[in-house]
């Protein structure tokens, strides 16, 4: 770090103007509220600096709070719906502004105020302002892009007078915090880079001698809480006064016993710290009993009464060796990510109730967390996040590959993280910090910045990134971490994108030897990032700033195609294949132990970085239809029952062996539960049972074995194995498959070719042909069991489909069980294959279908049937030849197409065009398989 200085300079310059300003909570508050009509000039070429504020024509008034874009100021949109960058990058605003606005309005100050000191409020602005008072500017300037932004006005008002205030807010770029403006604190990938003001506008009076700052740090082991008091003296000698601290419990509204002291206040700034006793009965928080206090300190001095309040929690958020702890309890964080997405006007709520939508739906999802990425939420968000009990990951406003590269840049962290101490460092729910996402460069810059906070608030738990893919980085932890957010480790991966394609379908798999000797909890980073095809209705539901012309591409590229009346289905089976990896994600996170919590990307839509619709969820937090709030909570919530067993597919000549574990991070031990378990197919009870044990709080291993046999099963089945804790909420279900082991299979009348040309010879001779190409040769798709990692559009070198569409009632597939989307039991079929691009057949008929990704929206299939001449064929682009003895799914496939080929029911339509066929399964040059990381 080559200036610590100036590094210094910064912290103490914004400890400073809060001890002078900061008193927004004060029972005696003396407020003007500011907000309402404003004139309003734009000036993205700064004319108004370059003659003279006064000369800038205030042609336009808006409301604030609010923007630009709320007004419908800037330039409008032109963009015309299409399927290529930028419309489908991101959500499209409908008037954008980006340079300086002059805000401007009258203001008249209460004759009672003369001899007060003035403060204006300016809560969350992007990015710098400038303030004028009756012409005259003010010589300082503010640019937090996550605290509000603080003026003293004392020299320019006057009490009784009117004056005429203007604002210039400038939105430009003024630090080097993103890569491609990405970080949410400053993006339009999310929220948007828009220019007002979005919270409160407030001008306060104080008296000359006060209260400023009021910081609370929990002793939860000594049942106190450190109350440390910022103290202004503005006038020109020692203030005696008297100190009264008292707290009160927000729920029951029970007091906690008075502390009062004499003391003298030093002139100008001064620091006291005070140790205040909760007493005998002081309830803790936590997410089961979200308990808050509101803790009172009030001076009297110098002839005047100064009050500040705030709300804390008595709680512990801690570790102990590689486990989190809420006070001294193990905690597991069942989260998501939260990065400033509110689609309706581009920026975050700044009231609670837009919060407890978000919260509220989270909870309801069976999540305790939430992890800000790269940014830091308003006032609103931790409130409403202290009274659920939710534990929050807070990061800096920074998504950098070259950290520490600029001075101005880490000066400005620097400040921003002071100014998060100083503004919300209260909060309970504001349990962990990250320095900022994904960071590279530099990072020694990163522990020492790291160091500095811990050194002076250690309220929270602290890492210096979330993930890097620094060399030499991000595998292990730093060795100054108190946590460890990570995809892998130098042992190996941690979630699923790097084995769910490569790896049979096992679950019996936990990440135990990844993360064998992590000293620190460990929390996954970003798991999932699945891409579920757009819900083309939400469409409608984009009422305010922003035009989802990234939505509307899609739509008219399937009208275009004649395949607008398959969306819903492309939604539904590419959703309901996210679920399934999701749930997966989740409970290999919950059967290791090592592994302290995972944070989805996502529960909701991201809908930037080429539009990433990885949510369960829209961008709105609400549910798409493709799983309920309580089904998904059967295996994300305090209390998770989990299975473990080998596979998903069996033979009837097996038994269904596996374990039950219980992962239990409740409020206490569940003694003596009972335990009641069932395999079915949905009408017939194949097995079933109960038992009792003791579930302590923690990670259980085999609380059950089951060892059941098979045999009675004589037809291809789904079965369905089912745990329930009785007279609990807690219950949690997996499929499996049986096939039948003895079974010939019978071609019947059809013909089984691998050739092309062979299948023309046949069908010219009225044959019925099985056409099963080596799908290691023939043009197409990698066939893949995952879909789109993320975006299509974001990491477009992906194979990229969304996973199986098919009718389960279709004849073909009638000895074939199997949903309309993809299951465990279509791993092996998909691996091996090759996905047919069928968009020049005209005719026939597509029986399985691949969902492509919606950049491209093409007819795919790999079971696919026509008439040809005389002739009658289907083509399977999956193997249907090799080791079917070993591959119980691809034989039973087999023989449920050959089973339909052979019945009268075989009729499908004609191909008009069969020759198209030469130029799909055109051999080729046989293709390595794509790597989980080669999307990078």
């Amino acid at each position: 770090m080559k200036n610590n200085s100036m590094q210094i300079k910064y912290i103490v310059t914004s400890v400073f103007l809060l001890f002078f300003l900061s008193s927004w909570n004060s029972g005696d508050k003396k407020v003007i509220n500011i907000d309402g009509d404003w004139t309003v000039a734009l000036d993205s070429t700064d004319i108004g600096l370059k003659n003279g504020w006064q000369n800038t024509a205030f042609k336009q008034s808006m409301k604030l709070p609010g923007t630009t874009d709320d007004a419908g100021l800037g330039v409008p949109n032109k963009l015309k719906p299409s399927i290529e960058k930028p419309q489908m990058s991101h959500l499209t605003r409908k008037n954008s502004y980006l340079g300086a606005a002059w805000y401007s309005r009258e203001i008249t100050i209460p004759k009672n105020w003369k001899g007060k000191e003035m403060l204006l409020k300016l809560e969350r602005v992007l990015w710098k302002t400038n303030v004028w008072i009756d012409g005259k500017e003010l010589g300082t300037e503010q640019n937090s892009l996550i605290a509000p932004h603080y003026f003293d006005l004392s020299k320019y008002l006057i009490a009784g007078k009117t004056h005429r205030i203007t604002i210039r807010i400038d939105n430009r770029k003024l630090f080097d915090i993103s890569v491609d403006n990405m970080a949410h604190a400053y993006t339009n990938h999310t929220q948007i880079i828009w220019n007002g003001v979005i919270g409160k506008m407030e001008i306060e009076a104080f008296d000359a001698v006060r209260i400023s700052n009021l910081q609370i740090k929990p002793e939860i082991s000594s049942g106190t809480a450190q109350v440390k008091l910022a103290l202004n003296n503005n006038t020109n000698k020692i203030a005696k006064g008297i100190l009264k601290i008292t707290a009160v419990n927000k729920k029951s509204n029970i007091p906690v016993a008075t502390l009062q002291k004499d003391i003298q206040v030093k002139m100008g700034q001064s620091v006291i710290e005070v140790d205040y006793n909760m007493g005998k009965d002081v309830k803790l928080w936590s997410e089961f009993s979200p308990e808050l206090y509101e803790l009172k300190a009030e001076l009297n001095a110098a002839k005047n009464t100064s009050t500040i309040s705030a709300d804390f929690g008595m709680r512990s958020f801690s570790k102990k060796g590689s486990v989190l702890t809420i006070n001294n309890r193990p905690v597991f964080l069942r989260g998501t990510l939260e990065c400033d997405i509110f689609p309706l006007t581009g920026y975050a709520p700044m009231d609670k109730e837009g919060w407890r939508k978000v919260f509220g739906t989270a909870k309801n999802w069976g999540l305790n967390h939430l992890r800000f990425h790269s940014w830091c939420p308003p006032q609103a968000a931790f409130e409403v996040a202290d009274e659920m009990g939710f534990y929050l990951q807070v990061e800096l406003p920074v998504w950098v590959l070259k950290i520490g590269e600029d001075q101005k840049t880490t000066d400005f962290l620097y400040a921003e993280a002071q100014r998060m101490i100083d503004e919300y460092g209260n909060h309970p729910s504001f349990c962990m910090w990250s320095m900022g996402n994904e960071l590279q460069g530099d990072m020694t810059v990163l522990t020492k910045l790291m160091n500095s906070l811990k050194a002076q608030d250690a309220r929270h738990l602290y890492t210096t990134t979330s993930f890097t893919f620094e060399n030499g980085h991000g595998k292990w932890p730093e060795p100054e971490d108190d946590f460890f957010i990570t995809q892998w480790t130098k042992q190996g991966w941690v979630r699923g994108q790097g084995v769910f394609n490569s790896e049979s379908p096992n679950f019996n798999k936990d990440y135990v030897a990844s993360v064998e000797g992590m000293t620190v909890p460990l929390v996954t980073h970003e798991i999932g990032q699945y891409a579920v095809y757009p819900k083309i209705d939400e469409i409608s539901k984009y009422t305010g700033v922003l035009d989802p012309i990234n939505f509307k591409s899609v739509k008219e590229d399937l009208e275009r195609k004649g395949l607008i009346n398959k969306a819903a289905d492309y939604t539904q089976a590419s959703g309901k294949l996210a679920v399934i990896l999701y749930k997966e994600e989740i409970e290999r996170a919950l059967k290791t132990a090592g592994i302290s919590g995972f944070q989805l990307l996502d529960l909701h839509d991201f809908p930037g970085q080429g539009t990433a619709l990885v949510g369960l969820l829209d961008a709105f937090w609400d549910s798409k239809g493709l799983i309920s709030a309580e089904e998904f909570r059967a295996f994300s919530a305090p209390v998770v029952p989990l299975m473990r067993f080998a596979k998903a597919t069996y033979t009837n000549n097996e038994s269904f062996t596996a374990s039950l574990d219980i992962s239990n991070y409740a409020e206490s031990n569940l003694n003596n539960q009972e335990i009641e378990w069932s395999i079915s197919d949905g009408n017939t009870l194949i097995a079933s049972g109960n038992t009792k044990a003791t579930i302590a709080i923690g990670y259980n291993h085999k609380v059950l074995d089951l060892n059941e046999s098979l045999q009675k099963i004589t037809k291809a089945s789904k079965l369905t194995v089912k745990v329930n804790l009785k007279g609990t909420s807690y219950k949690n279900q997996w499929n499996i498959w049986v096939y039948p082991q003895k079974q010939t299979i019978d071609y019947g009348k059809v013909v089984y070719t691998r050739n092309l040309d062979e299948a023309y010879k046949l069908l010219n001779a009225g044959k019925k042909v099985l056409l099963n190409p080596d799908w290691k040769k023939i043009k197409g798709i990698e066939g893949k069991f995952v879909p789109v990692f993320w975006s299509p559009v974001h990491f477009p070198k992906q194979a990229g489909t969304m996973g199986v569409l098919c009718n389960p009632s279709h004849k073909a597939l009638d000895h074939f069980p199997t949903d309309m989307n993809t299951d465990w039991q279509w791993w092996d079929l998909n691996v091996n294959s090759t996905t047919l691009i069928m968009d020049s057949v005209v005719g026939g008929n597509p029986i399985v279908e691949m969902v492509d990704n919606f950049a491209n929206n093409r007819k795919l299939a790999s079971l696919f049937e026509g008439s040809v001449g005389t002739g009658k064929l289907m083509i399977a682009s999956f193997d249907l030849s090799t080791d079917l003895e070993k591959r119980p799914v691809a034989k039973q496939m087999l023989i449920s197409i050959l089973d339909y080929m052979n019945s009268s029911s075989f009729n499908p339509d004609t191909i008009k065009n069969p020759d198209a066929l030469k130029l799909i399964l055109k051999e080729e040059k046989e293709k390595a398989k794509e790597g989980a990381t080669s999307i990078y």
